[in-house]
Parts: C-alpha cells; sequence; structure tokens
C-alpha cells in the first residue's frame, strides 16, 4: 500500500471543512490525520502542534474572507462598496462558522505577517472613507465599530442567539444601514 501524499493546503481545506461541519468539535491533529487517511506525526512536518494549525487555519479563513470582501466591493464605490464589503464579511463568518470562531480567537495582529493577512479589506475602507470626506483618524475608529458589529452579529447567529422569530437577515440589514448613516455624520461638510 502507497503513502498518501497530502499538501498543507490539501489539509487546511480538510481542517476548515471538518471544523465548519461542526463547529463545537474540538479539532485534534489526531482526528484530523484519522480523517486524512495518514498518521498524526505526519502533519508535524506542516504544523508544530495544535496551536500552530488554528493558526494557520485563522490565517487562511482571514485570507479567505478578504478575498471575498475585496471581490465584491468591484465596481461599487461609496457606501455601496462599504455595504458589500459587510455581505461579504457576514456570508463568510455564517457559512464557515468554525473556521470563522478559529479566526475571532487567534490574535490576527500578533505579527506582521499576520496583520497583512487582512490589511488589504482595511487599507480599501479607508480609501473609501477617504473618498467620501472621512478622516483617516475617524476611519480607524469607524473600522473598528463596523468590525465589532460584524463579529458580534456574525457570532450570535452562529450561536443561535437570536430567539425572536423576526427574520436574522432583516434585523442584520437595518443594523447594517444604522452603522452607514452613522457614517455619513463623519463627512466633512
Amino acid at each position: 500500500m502507497g503513502r498518501t501524499k497530502i499538501d498543507k493546503e490539501t489539509v487546511l481545506c480538510r481542517a476548515a471543512e471538518m471544523i465548519n461541519t461542526s463547529p463545537d468539535q474540538n479539532l485534534s491533529l489526531k482526528l484530523l490525520a484519522e480523517d486524512l487517511g495518514i498518521q498524526s506525526p505526519s502533519l508535524y512536518y506542516y504544523f508544530k502542534g495544535i496551536d500552530d494549525l488554528k493558526r494557520e487555519l485563522m490565517l487562511f479563513g482571514w485570507r479567505q474572507m478578504d478575498n471575498n470582501m475585496l471581490r465584491s466591493m468591484v465596481g461599487l464605490s461609496g457606501y455601496e462598496a462599504i455595504k458589500a464589503m459587510a455581505h461579504a464579511f457576514y456570508e463568510y463568518a455564517t457559512t464557515n462558522a468554525g473556521v470563522f470562531n478559529v479566526m475571532l480567537w487567534y490574535n490576527q495582529f500578533e505579527s506582521d505577517e499576520t496583520a497583512e493577512t487582512i490589511s488589504e479589506s482595511f487599507t480599501a475602507l479607508i480609501k473609501i472613507m477617504g473618498t467620501l470626506g472621512i478622516s483617516e483618524l475617524n476611519a480607524c475608529h469607524l473600522i473598528r465599530t463596523f468590525r465589532g458589529f460584524l463579529q458580534g452579529f456574525s457570532q450570535l447567529v452562529n450561536h443561535g442567539a437570536f430567539g425572536n422569530p423576526i427574520s436574522v437577515d432583516d434585523s442584520f440589514e437595518i443594523s447594517l444601514n444604522v452603522i452607514v448613516e452613522g457614517m455619513k455624520s463623519f463627512e466633512r461638510k
């Protein structure tokens, strides 16, 4: 019987699938190796341990989300681009609940490498806000507000925390519109 050959990207994709299928699952190198049909020591070629795997999953998730957000803005400008970016974030976060959870608990700003992973979207947001007459300092504050809303709302959805039967998607849209209207108050008049 020949050896199963895998690469790091294959391992990360499978780990993401596993954790998204069961976000509460305690992902382990042993479970991942069994699922891939390999011996768990083989994973140490790519990862120092489970924390390193989860750090790589965090980067994997932020790269995917960053790409989705940037693609969502193509051909748009101003507040329409900001709204498209928010929808891309929300869609990724709620359809990849397990990876999203890892993305939140591993610090994406711990090093230059991890900070660069999501810098394009934030740079794009600052530029968009600049075209709207919002200062860079205020743009940075607004991005924190925006991020807090997106991450918090997505987490609540992922954990089924909204018990009221009204549409969660409608609530998201209303909340997003409220934030965008608030952003407008920071435009230079």
